[in-house]
C-alpha cells in the first residue's frame, strides 16, 4: 500500500532542517544575494559561517553511509531535507548538495579504497567548519551538452590526463559552470586518456587542490547568486596514480548517468523548495493586501494564480517522491524518471514564481520583497547541470 506519512524520526529531521532554513539560511542568502561582486559574497563572514552551522548540523554528509562517517540517510528522507534548505535558500542548498560530489562518489564507487576513504571520505564527514567542499568538473568551453555523446569518437573531453611513470598529469580547463569551482579543495575530473575513444575515452580522477590546480573568479548571474561557479584549470597537475578512480571504457554512460540521476533529483528537489518559498510569501501577502475592499486573495484572477502554484507544487514533489523512492531501492536509480521529475518541477518554478510575482503587482519587481529573487533563481535551475532540452532528449532515448 502507498504511504505518504513521514515516520516521527522523519517528521524530526525535516522540521529541524526548516527551522534551521528560515532562521539562519533564508537571512543570509536574503543578503548575500544584494552584494554587487560575486568574489565578496564566497570570501564574506556571513557566508562561511552559514555552510559552517550547516556542516555542523550534518547537511553535508546526509546521504554519505554512516561506516564512511556520514549520516546514512535514504534517499527519501534527505529529500524531506533539501526541500526545507532551498526553501530557505536555493544558492546554499545548491552549494551542499555540490559539496559531496567527491566523496560520496568514493564511498559508493570505491568503498574497497580504504586508502581514499580516510584520506577524503572522513576528513569531509568530520568537518564541522565547512572547510572541505568538493566540485565535479566534466562540462568545458567546448564540451557541454555533447558531453553525454557517447558514440561520436570526434567528441572527447580537451582536459587531458597523461601518464607519467607512477603519476598522472592533467592539462585544461573545465567551464566556468563548475558548482563550488571557485571554493573547492577536492575535484572530481573527467579527463581524456584517449582521445580515439570519444567521451568513453575519458577517465574519473581525484584532484586536490595543489600547485597546478589554479580556481576561477565566481561567475556573476542572474540568479543562485549565493551558489559559487568558477572555471577551474590544471596546468601541470600531478596526482599519484591510484587517484584514477573509474578508468575509461564502455562503462563511462553508466557513470555519467549515475551522476545526473543523482543530480535531477537534486535540482528538482531545489525547484519544489523555492517555488514553495514564492508560494507562501505571495499567499501570506494576499490575505494582507486589500483592494476594492476586501484582500486580493478573494479575487479570482489572485485566487487562481495561487491554486495553481499550490497544484504545481504538489505534483511536482509527488514526481520526485518517486524518483528518490526508484533511487532507495533500484540501485543506481531510474535516470527517465529523475529526468522527467526534474523538467516537470524546473519548469513548473519558472512559471510559476512569475505568476507568484505577478500577485504583488508593482511591489513584485522590488527588491524590498524576495519573491523576485526566487524568479531568478527559478530560471538558473532549467539550466543547471544540463539543460531541461538535454534532459528531455535524454529521456525520449530510454522510452
Amino acid at each position: 500500500m502507498i504511504d505518504f506519512s513521514p515516520t516521527k524520526d522523519q517528521i524530526e529531521i525535516r522540521d529541524l532542517a526548516r527551522r534551521f532554513a528560515q532562521e539562519v539560511i533564508r537571512p543570509a542568502e536574503i543578503a548575500l544575494d544584494k552584494m554587487p561582486d560575486p568574489e565578496a559574497v564566497f570570501s564574506s563572514s556571513v557566508f562561511r559561517s552559514t555552510t559552517a552551522q550547516a556542516f555542523a548540523l550534518g547537511y553535508h554528509k546526509m546521504g554519505i553511509r554512516e561506516e564512511f562517517g556520514g549520516l546514512g540517510l535514504d534517499p527519501l528522507t534527505t529529500a524531506l531535507v533539501w526541500e526545507e534548505l532551498a526553501a530557505g535558500g536555493g544558492g546554499i542548498a545548491a552549494t551542499l548538495l555540490a559539496a559531496s560530489v567527491a566523496p560520496l562518489f568514493i564511498s559508493v564507487m570505491a568503498p574497497e579504497r580504504k586508502d581514499l576513504v580516510e584520506r577524503f571520505v572522513r576528513p569531509y564527514c568530520e568537518d564541522q567548519k565547512g572547510e572541505h567542499i568538493s566540485a565535479w568538473g566534466s562540462s568545458e568551453s567546448h564540451i557541454g551538452s555533447d558531453g553525454s555523446n557517447y558514440h561520436d569518437p570526434r567528441v572527447h573531453h580537451e582536459t587531458r590526463a597523461s601518464k607519467r611513470g607512477n603519476t598522472w598529469v592533467l592539462d585544461g580547463a573545465k567551464s566556468s559552470f563548475v558548482s563550488n569551482g571557485g571554493i573547492a579543495d577536492l575535484f572530481l575530473v573527467f579527463a581524456c586518456v584517449d582521445p580515439s575513444k570519444g567521451i568513453p575515452g575519458s577517465g574519473v580522477f581525484l584532484v586536490p587542490l595543489g600547485p597546478g590546480v589554479t580556481r576561477g573568479k565566481a561567475m556573476d548571474r542572474l540568479g543562485l547568486r549565493v551558489l559559487n561557479q568558477a572555471a577551474v584549470t590544471f596546468t601541470e597537475a600531478c596526482i599519484p596514480e591510484d587517484y584514477l578512480i573509474v578508468p575509461p571504457g564502455d562503462h563511462y554512460p553508466m557513470i555519467h548517468n549515475a551522476i545526473k540521476t543523482v543530480g535531477n533529483i537534486g535540482v528538482g528537489y531545489l525547484a519544489v523548495g523555492l517555488m514553495r518559498a514564492a508560494f507562501e510569501e505571495a499567499l501570506a501577502y494576499a490575505k494582507e493586501r486589500v483592494q476594492f475592499g476586501r484582500p486580493i486573495l478573494q479575487h479570482q484572477a489572485v485566487g487562481f494564480r495561487l491554486f495553481q502554484c499550490f497544484q504545481a507544487i504538489e505534483a511536482a514533489r509527488g514526481l520526485l517522491w518517486k524518483a528518490s523512492w526508484a533511487l532507495a531501492t533500484g540501485g543506481l536509480g531510474d535516470l527517465k524518471l529523475s529526468a522527467a521529475a526534474r523538467v516537470f518541477a524546473t519548469d513548473l518554478a519558472m512559471k510559476h514564481t512569475v505568476e507568484m510575482v505577478q500577485v504583488f503587482g508593482g511591489y513584485g519587481i522590488s527588491k524590498e520583497h524576495t519573491v523576485e529573487k526566487y524568479m531568478r533563481d527559478a530560471k538558473l535551475l532549467q539550466i543547471m547541470d544540463a539543460t531541461n532540452d538535454i534532459m528531455t532528449m535524454k529521456g525520449i532515448a530510454l522510452l
